[in-house]
């Protein structure tokens, strides 16, 4: 059984079964829980159709939070692509932030979605995923498969880390979401479990010290922004490692190191909207604007 304490182990036992981590991952969990791999596989399966489904939810062109302080964005977004025959990013890359805007904004207007790991950080898996689906026209299975091994990172994650922002900061949820990310772009483009691994190492380590600081209190501003910049640095992550480009700190110690610096930081940037963009002018009045003096 495997005990998720280490990348290093997901990538030892897989390399040394020969098998992807995903396989690795859905054999495991199937004796863990004890139910079969195919009935796992479809819960799976109904994850990633909730993810699909949140990125329609959340594009539509009248789409508003709860709040009112966001909302439409994804369609915006996905209007400009359109426009500008996929604008300074390409048609993957925009279609891709586009979908990410999208569940980000589903889930501020009290949609369904899912939590990759976090509901915070629930725009960066789907966007990435989604768009290799419908855009690149890549195997429905093999996308499914490559969701245990985004799941597998942020278990690890979430043993020898965190993935709350309240504990973390923004660094341990769109920081461990782009990880997860990037290990399941590395195993879609057929890369390696090493590769997976040198992936997530540098998602990591390129949101290291990222704060949480909800305008507000709420799952907004900044949050759905920062949704697209998790997805792409886990695209450029994944990009890089199949490129032969190693990580250089292995992923354990950038997530060791992202627990530190996480413990670091003071509780005014770990979702109490007490400090950052929480604070600044605007972001008082956004906030008097939502509940009042």
């Amino acid at each position: 059984m495997i005990k998720y304490e280490s990348i290093e182990e997901l990538v030892t036992e897989a390399e040394k079964r020969n098998i992807k981590i995903s396989q690795l991952v859905l054999e495991d969990q199937a004796k863990t829980m004890e139910v079969s791999e195919l009935e796992l596989y479809e819960k799976m399966e109904l994850s990633f159709e909730v993810m699909q489904q949140s990125v329609k939810d959340g594009m539509k062109k009248d789409q508003k939070s709860m709040s009112g302080l966001t909302g439409g964005e994804g369609y915006l977004m996905n209007q400009y692509v359109t426009d500008k025959d996929g604008g300074l990013c390409g048609n993957l890359m925009s279609k891709a932030i586009a979908r990410a805007l999208s569940v980000a904004g589903c889930n501020a207007s009290m949609g369904k979605i899912v939590a990759a790991p976090t509901a915070g950080s629930c725009g960066i898996l789907p966007g990435c995923l989604v768009s290799l689906y419908e855009d690149r026209g890549f195997d429905k299975r093999a996308i499914i498969m490559s969701m245990f091994t985004a799941g597998a990172v942020g278990m690890v994650v979430a043993a020898r880390s965190s993935i709350a922002g309240a504990q973390g900061g923004c660094q341990a949820e769109c920081g461990s979401a782009a990880a997860m990310a990037a290990a399941a772009l590395v195993e879609l483009m057929g890369g390696t479990p090493s590769q997976c691994a040198d992936a997530c190492a540098m998602a990591i380590s390129n949101q290291m010290g990222l704060v949480c600081d909800p305008v507000a209190g709420l799952v907004e501003i900044p949050c759905v922004k920062r949704n697209v910049s998790g997805l792409v640095i886990a695209y450029s992550s994944a990009d890089m490692a199949l490129a032969g480009i190693g990580a250089k700190i292995p992923a354990d110690e950038c997530i060791d190191a992202m627990r530190e610096v996480g413990d670091a930081l003071p509780a005014s940037l770990k979702e109490t909207a007490g400090g950052g963009l929480a604070t600044t002018p605007t972001g008082r009045k956004l906030r008097d604007k939502v509940f009042g003096n």
